[in-house]
């Protein structure tokens, strides 16, 4: 795989390059303004993050005072690394979330053919576009043809669907051979077991991104990473330019990253939670139509309505333009789960 300079990716971007915002999920600002009289405080279920999140440890006050230390960057690599299963920090880019990687990662291929495995977060396609690629999203990997490019998040964000790490080795050899390039986002990972993911094959040609925000149940922190080969993740760094990462997001990721007990239990929490999340939509005449241990997607003929009484009591779950009896819950804590069930009974 070669690596253009910047100056001919950046002459890829279309005239025009601005586009309409994506809508994701955790706008409770948008939400709260077409429904002012739901009650305070909202539940937010439209993400995928985890509702038990890592107790900040104590910060020293230096931390933000000053710019962030090499040795503690290569700290955080070094921990990350063993949590993901890679041992080599020269494989690993710390970033200010998966989200800035990815709109990264287009550069690293002149316009090409990219198939992207659907439907999915849509930020990929959208950002492989930006960069001028011609972007395809095909249902499963067999109609990957002569894409220059593939794009796989696993398990996926909406549906779950896991692909097995083996079979992805042999896509990524695949795409070795024809000078290609293969992306799989792990981002709903963490929770599934060192063996159900891509980092310890080594692949190569693949970049496999992991969000800390979402597991940990820190997403303003804005961490996430990269593991490549040497040669791509030492392109992403340069790009991301030096201290991408702040110094408490390094120090708060370092102890979180290395808490191997508090992964377990929290672990436990999310599945029992899933578990009364699952009758509670099943009673309300849901079919589960896919999961992480983060989310669940439910298809439901009502789904709209759903959505419309469960906003009415101050709750938020993704919806899909595209798949209109789709909704998507993101795993609630014990505390929000009576009014959920209250709200999903028509008793809010």
């Amino acid at each position: 795989m070669t690596i253009p300079g910047a100056a001919k990716l950046f002459s890829a971007v279309q005239e025009g390059g601005h586009q309409d915002v994506e809508t994701h999920g955790g706008d409770i600002d948008a939400i709260a303004k077409k429904y002012p009289s739901a009650p305070q405080p909202w539940i937010d279920l439209s993400t995928g993050i985890n509702p038990f999140a890592y107790p900040i440890p104590p910060l020293s006050a230096e931390l933000w005072s000053r710019l962030p230390l090499r040795e503690e960057d290569h700290e955080l690599r070094r921990i990350a690394g063993q949590r993901y299963g890679t041992f080599d920090l020269e494989r690993i880019v710390a970033a200010p979330g998966t989200q800035a990687l990815i709109q990264i990662v287009p550069r690293l291929i002149a316009p090409s053919e990219v198939a992207i495995v659907g439907p999915t977060y849509r930020e990929h396609a959208r950002c492989w576009q930006r960069l001028g690629h011609s972007v395809r999203v095909i249902a499963d990997l067999d109609e990957i043809g002569d894409a220059k490019a593939v794009v796989v998040v696993n398990p996926n964000n909406p549906t779950g669907r896991h692909y097995e790490p083996s079979r992805l080795l042999a896509l990524a050899e695949d795409m070795a051979r024809r000078q290609g390039l293969l992306v799989v986002d792990e981002a709903f990972a963490d929770l599934l077991g060192a063996e159900q993911s891509l980092v310890p094959l080594q692949p190569p040609s693949s970049i496999i991104l992991r969000s800390f925000g979402k597991t940990y149940g820190l997403a303003g922190v804005r961490l996430g990473f990269a593991i490549a080969e040497r040669r791509i993740a030492e392109v992403l760094r340069s790009w991301l330019g030096p201290w991408a990462v702040s110094g408490p997001a390094i120090a708060i990721g370092c102890r979180a990253l290395e808490d191997s007990v508090w992964l377990m239990q929290t672990r436990d929490r999310l599945a029992n939670s899933a578990e009364q999340l699952d009758r509670m939509l099943a009673a309300a005449g849901g079919r589960i139509a896919g999961a992480t241990p983060l989310f669940h997607l439910v298809d439901h003929p009502q789904a709209e309505n759903i959505a419309h009484r469960l906003a009415l009591a101050g709750i938020h779950v993704r919806q899909f333009p595209d798949h209109r009896t789709w909704l998507r819950f993101g795993i609630p804590s014990e505390t929000m789960l009576p009014r959920l069930e209250a709200a999903l009974a028509g008793h809010a």
